[in-house]
């Protein structure tokens, strides 16, 4: 279910540039240079003082430049936070094979490493904006599916993988108890209407202004309609003690989807550890903390 690293071609600063120049040319005087952190579905680069162009890295990601460029705008009025807003979307050229996008540069910094971080805060206000996401009508949203890497369906799509990756991790985690908490999210089956979710609520989508306020979410590309459990995962990753609370009490969600939340932490931990075929190494150091927290939530009920 991961993607292939072999299926990445070289994007830089010099192909966006070409693309600009052959597709948008009222653009091609702008300057255009690498965002300092990068993604993993994509590849972003600022143009100008205003736009951002944003190249998805494999053709797995594809799909989403057309979902985003229909969705995003609709989602906007709904949510209390600025999202990516799309200005234009270019076609295959200059030697890249897939769609691309053009989109409005939105202000901040990432909040990995913003000082002055008030994780209690950021947790309320992130709280705040998957309500507002959750509540925005669904009709004809897209159900989740490949576009979202199964985000939003059932956990059982990465059984063989999350399984696989226990096992060879024999002897560095808690097998026993990571397979505990996996039985657990399959075993809480999702059964309200579908919801609209994110999809990839992590550190890397999230930007805060100068005084430290959550200020921007980024990065739609796995979003769509279903269950909600997978936007939980940041809950295990970045939030800790009070600040997880806090985001828990705000967020009007039942036992089982914070189980299936744990599933979805649990894959992704699992399979950056093991190193599985394709699998993001970003963050690889936090996965034994992550794997143990989750291991310990599980047994406290």
């Amino acid at each position: 279910m991961t993607s292939p690293a072999n299926d990445r071609p070289p994007i830089d600063a010099a192909l966006a540039r070409r693309l600009i120049a052959a597709q948008f040319p009222q653009w091609a005087p702008l300057p255009i240079a690498p965002v300092p952190i990068q993604g993993w579905d994509n590849r972003t680069f600022r143009l100008g003082e205003t736009m951002a162009v944003r190249l998805p890295s494999a053709r797995h990601y594809a799909p989403q430049v057309v979902k985003e460029q229909a969705w995003l705008p609709r989602l906007a009025s709904h949510l209390p936070l600025p999202i990516p807003a799309p200005l234009a979307m270019g076609e295959p050229g200059e030697g890249y094979p897939w769609p691309w996008s053009v989109y409005r540069w939105l202000q901040g910094r990432p909040v990995l490493g913003a000082p002055d971080l008030d994780l209690g805060r950021l947790a309320s206000d992130l709280a705040g904006f998957l309500g507002a996401l959750q509540r925005t009508d669904a009709t004809d949203g897209p159900a989740a599916g490949p576009h979202s890497f199964w985000r939003g369906g059932p956990l059982g799509a990465y059984d063989v993988e999350t399984r696989a990756a226990i096992a060879a991790l024999a002897g560095r985690i808690d097998t026993a108890g990571a397979a505990a908490v996996w039985d657990a999210a399959l075993a809480a089956d999702w059964r309200g209407p579908p919801v609209w979710f994110h999809g990839d609520i992590a550190a890397g989508n999230l930007l805060v202004d100068d005084a430290g306020l959550l200020s921007a979410v980024l990065d739609f590309g796995c979003c769509g309609v279903g269950d909600p459990a997978c936007d939980l995962v940041i809950a295990w990753t970045l939030l800790v003690g009070e600040a997880r609370e806090i985001f828990r009490a705000a967020l009007p969600l039942d036992a089982g989807t914070w189980a299936r939340g744990r599933g979805w932490a649990l894959w992704k931990a699992l399979i950056v550890l093991a190193a599985a075929p394709g699998a993001n190494p970003l963050g690889y150091a936090d996965q034994p903390r992550i794997i143990e927290t989750l291991i310990a939530e599980h047994r406290q009920g």
